[in-house]
């Protein structure tokens, strides 16, 4: 089912989406791009805090070098 959604952008994002929709097929394409991209991060922000929560209960509070061992290995780039 499709539905139609208004969204009031500003001069900057206009340029952006303007710029995006040649890649992504159109303004809705890259619009559910970005969408589908922010509800990824959502999901890997949300792993990593269980994550973080499993650690702590079982060896502590990890310091910002556990922290960012395991972005590298978790979440590469």
């Amino acid at each position: 089912m499709s539905t139609t959604t208004t969204v009031r952008l500003g001069d900057q994002e206009r340029e952006l989406l303007a710029e995006l929709a040649e890649e992504y097929g159109g303004q809705s394409g890259a619009i559910r791009r970005g969408i589908h991209l922010l509800a990824q991060q959502k999901r890997q922000r949300e792993a990593i805090r269980e994550f973080l929560d499993e650690w702590a209960e079982e060896s502590g509070t990890p310091d910002s070098e556990d922290v960012a061992a395991m972005r590298r290995r978790y979440f590469p780039q």
